[in-house]
């Protein structure tokens, strides 16, 4: 026992003071637009033929009506996203909440299960995902020059998408001046147990990810080990408790499975926030973390801490 704790004392110093493994795919054919289809004036689809995934990814934008520079906010769906749309936009007034303002909203539509990240195999019931190299290679370039963005840019997600927004940005430091986590955990090596059960959970093989639990790759894609390279950054966290509170009582078909797992899946959240806040702490990397004394897993919740966050994240992008 004493000798395991040893070697995983040293890999998360090898891993603080050496930043994480991040292997950049081939230079390879660059993802191609295979159209925009504009819904309203201040939201587009896009759909983009991405080598990595080999397939067309649809990716929804919210955007102002007037042109302009702005910044982006990449904002990720959590384990089971909307077919055709962003659940952002199905369960959320993230559509109307965003209209006025200065900023490019990227919602990418779709990833069950992914935590948006390169899976080292494809998987029989997902196939292909490397959303780490679609999101942080591929797509930011069609979005700065197709909807007049300004390179900076922000990320963050509810849930899964929220702790892969605290994963990107560790491994991805200079793409990203904002992070935020809608009860979200950004702690890999403390929700392990949660992770491979959410993808087996869905049909997946959580091996096909990152391998077996306790590898190297599993440290490299912990943003608790990896917390000094958040350093300098804007981060937003947000958690309720579990105890259920106003948006109980709403009636809505993103709220069905909530009833049952939402107070639970939240209280683990929680102490993983807890836990994660200690950590910035230690390394004295300021933080805004915003906690409920109520609040379930649920998109009501979400759609309030959104609303919340966005002051300080507008602020470090300059939206």
């Amino acid at each position: 026992m004493r000798r395991t704790r040893v070697a995983v004392a040293v890999l998360a110093f090898s891993i603080a003071m050496l930043g994480p493994v991040v292997v950049e795919p081939a230079r390879a054919a660059a993802a191609q637009i295979v159209r925009i289809d504009e819904r309203s004036p201040t939201r587009s689809s896009m759909f983009v033929d991405s080598p990595a995934m080999g397939r067309t990814v649809q990716v929804d934008v919210l955007h102002p009506a007037q042109g302009g520079s702005r910044p982006a906010y990449y904002l990720l769906d959590g384990l089971d996203p909307g077919v055709g749309q962003s659940t952002w936009t199905n369960a959320t007034d993230a559509e109307a909440f965003f209209r006025g303002k200065n900023v490019n909203v990227v919602l990418p539509v779709g990833g069950q299960a992914s935590y948006y990240t390169d899976w080292q195999r494809d998987d029989p019931h997902f196939g292909r995902y490397r959303w780490e190299t679609f999101l942080t290679r591929e797509l930011p370039p069609l979005i700065d020059e197709n909807f007049d963005g300004d390179g900076v840019n922000a990320i963050g997600g509810l849930s899964m998408g929220g702790s892969a927004a605290f994963i990107l940005a560790a491994r991805h430091p200079h793409l990203y001046r904002a992070i935020a986590g809608y009860s979200a955990c950004p702690d890999t090596g403390l929700a392990t147990g949660g992770v491979m059960f959410s993808i087996a959970n869905r049909g997946g093989n959580p091996v096909n990810m990152w391998g077996a639990p306790g590898s190297l790759a599993w440290a490299e894609h912990d943003p608790s080990l990896m917390a000094d390279r958040l350093r300098g950054k804007t981060i937003y966290l947000s958690t309720g408790t579990g105890v259920p509170g106003p948006h109980e009582a709403e009636l809505k078909p993103q709220l069905v499975e909530n009833i049952v797992l939402g107070g639970p899946v939240e209280i683990g959240i929680n102490t993983c926030v807890v836990a994660f806040e200690r950590r910035l702490r230690g390394l004295a990397i300021p933080a805004r973390i915003d906690y409920s004394p109520v609040g379930t897993h649920s998109w009501s919740y979400w759609q309030d801490t959104l609303h919340a966050s966005w002051p300080t994240l507008s602020s470090a992008i300059g939206a």
